[in-house]
């Protein structure tokens, strides 16, 4: 018997694969569905599709802590353990936990309207037209690059460091590292900064430069806020995610393989 008394499933609704996945296990198990419950009803959810349901399962459950167990029927699953069917309960019970905590995105348009919103991925800066952004990165209170002329820049957690971060040639960090990457995107000035790694206790600023003629939006994860004049950036203690990998397919062995691929 499980140690977890109500599990719920959500799945990947415009997945095939991922939607065949889940009728299976809830045929077979004395599963709930996670979609039609609220929140505080499970104690565990199981997602099956990539790491887009593993996203959006954090954001479901970040204001309970409920343990998240991710089966990969997606083309992307680095925050995702193998699909099983048989001994499911088993691997759920000796998985291992792992804890993360989102970023809090403070951001100021132009019109001096305030909006918060949460990311478990990043929270990243982009221009809204053909002209490069100018940004200007204050850590800690102090100004630590006085301008970058780039498409944007991000700030991503160790869990979304193998996401955005990674495609814009920023480091893969391990979930355990307490680290936060700082990674410009496509940078014209200064040419040879290519990102900072800091402390997750860091509080971040970044103030964008002539605002009204190159305008810049701000995204954390999925909530974009546009036309932006300065994004404050800070690490919420207080918001705790957990994520279950199995023994055999943990994600430091994962973050090591990418590192090291030929590929």
């Amino acid at each position: 018997m499980s140690k977890y008394k109500r599990i719920g499933v959500m799945a990947d609704l415009n997945s095939i694969v991922a939607l065949n996945a889940y009728k299976e296990i809830m045929k077979k198990y004395d599963f709930i569905d996670a979609m039609s419950v609220s929140p505080q009803e499970c104690d565990l959810v199981i997602t099956i599709g990539g790491d887009g349901m593993m996203l959006k399962a954090l954001h479901r459950y970040m204001d309970h802590s409920t343990p998240i167990y991710g089966m990969n029927r997606g083309s992307v699953g680095f925050l995702m353990n193998d699909y099983v069917f048989e001994d499911l309960l088993d691997h759920i019970d000796k998985a291992v936990e792992t804890r993360l905590y989102p970023l809090e995105m403070r951001a100021e348009t132009l019109e001096g309207e305030i909006h918060v919103a949460l990311a478990v991925n990043e929270v990243s800066l982009l221009r809204e037209t053909n002209q490069a952004a100018k940004i200007r990165i204050f850590v800690n209170d102090e100004v630590r690059l006085d301008c970058l002329v780039a498409d944007g820049v991000l700030i991503a957690t160790p869990a979304g460091s193998s996401a955005y971060n990674f495609a814009a040639y920023g480091p893969i960090i391990p979930l355990d590292a307490n680290i936060l990457a700082l990674t410009p995107i496509c940078p014209f000035r200064p040419r040879r900064w290519r990102g900072a790694l800091l402390s997750h206790k860091s509080r971040v600023r970044l103030e964008v430069l002539e605002a009204d003629k190159r305008p810049v939006s701000a995204v954390a994860d999925s909530t974009e806020v546009r036309n932006v004049r300065s994004v404050e950036i800070t690490e919420r203690k207080d918001k705790v995610l957990k994520i279950l990998f199995d023994k055999q397919n943990m994600f430091e062995e994962r973050v090591m393989k990418e590192q090291f691929s030929s590929e």
